[in-house]
């Protein structure tokens, strides 16, 4: 067994595996060829057009799981940069994703797929993404990313929401667009035992808002679109401000507090008056994880009035893989049951 090659034929992909706060990321180290395209979004076309069975096939069971998330690195396209970045998960292909840029982060510099530095400099669907590791020999403590600009595209809007009622939300962008949502005006407890409800409740909001109104992007257009639903409540914990839940893609519910969401939160905020320039803001995941986000400066980004989010979080890498795909296996395309 020691000595067993995978026979001629079968397709070979390596991967690392690490958490941040709790959330998955399956980094593809090998076995995929480079990504066309000039620019990174460019990129994310060519992957959702040419590289989607690729991406059911490492998200989804038996290799996966419904609640799987991965990343590609690419070269980066921007100058100054230091890796470009997809992101995948069971629904598609992501703009921007926070516990993501945190993870892999700390998979790079621990693994030496880069060489020892402070800064990371991203190349994501959504713009530049400057990580900065906090390092201690040899291991990455914390990573704490400056984000996109974030602003708000609505406050208390109100929508019907078949077997939900009338709900009210706000809408913030992150590097990806949510509908915050207050659990307590349904009824919601934010925690593991309520999973379920959860996730029916969010997606049936984010359908409904995404039937009732335009989402866009002021300078992007494949940006524009409701990536998911955050719930948000007191904290379990003394150590933290609030709690995000958020319910993304199809019916997938992120076990950290969600970094574009924390960064959407931290616009929404701001512009309520409730968080200053460089006051952090603790936000607790359903699994009591935490990430904490800053305002680090205010900016404006086309019509908006926005904040520049930087959040941080931890990571740990738990394994590495090499997945095969036997050219006769009937579910190497993956599939999901939920």
């Amino acid at each position: 067994m020691r000595d067993w090659q995978a026979p001629a034929g079968w397709r070979r992909v390596t991967t690392i595996d690490a958490h941040a706060a709790g959330e998955p990321l399956r980094v593809v180290t090998s076995g995929i060829d480079p990504v066309p395209g000039a620019t990174i979004v460019e990129k994310r076309r060519y992957a959702r057009e040419h590289l989607d069975g690729l991406r059911r096939a490492l998200m989804f069971e038996p290799r996966g799981h419904a609640d799987m998330y991965g990343a590609i690195m690419t070269e980066p396209v921007a100058p100054e940069g230091d890796l470009g970045v997809l992101f995948l998960h069971n629904e598609g292909w992501s703009t921007m994703c926070g516990h993501g840029i945190i993870a892999l982060t700390t998979v790079v510099l621990e693994t030496g797929l880069l060489s020892p530095r402070d800064v990371v400099r991203f190349d994501a669907p959504a713009g530049r993404i400057v990580a900065r590791a906090r390092r201690e020999q040899g291991r990455v403590r914390s990573v704490a990313f400056e984000n996109v600009p974030s602003f708000v595209l609505a406050l208390d809007e109100r929508v019907d929401v078949p077997g939900v009622g009338r709900v009210r939300y706000d809408l913030a962008f992150g590097g990806a667009f949510y509908a915050f949502v207050d659990a307590a005006d349904l009824g919601l407890a934010l925690d593991a035992a309520h999973y379920r409800a959860l996730i029916d409740a969010g997606s049936r909001i984010k359908r409904a808002v995404m039937a009732a109104r335009e989402v866009r992007h002021p300078f992007e257009p494949e940006l524009s679109f409701l990536y998911g639903t955050i719930f948000t409540g007191p904290p379990l914990g003394d150590d933290a401000h609030s709690r995000n839940v958020c319910v993304f893609a199809e019916g997938e519910v992120d076990r950290s507090p969600t970094g574009t969401g924390v960064s959407a939160r931290l616009a929404i905020e701001h512009a309520r008056g409730r968080v200053g320039v460089a006051e952090a803001f603790a936000v607790e995941s359903i699994i009591g994880t935490r990430f904490v986000g800053r305002v680090a400066r205010t900016a404006r980004f086309g019509p908006h009035d926005a904040v520049v989010p930087e959040v941080e979080g931890s990571a740990w890498i738990t394994g590495r893989s090499e997945l095969l795909f036997a050219p006769d296996d009937p579910l190497a395309g993956g599939f999901i049951l939920r």
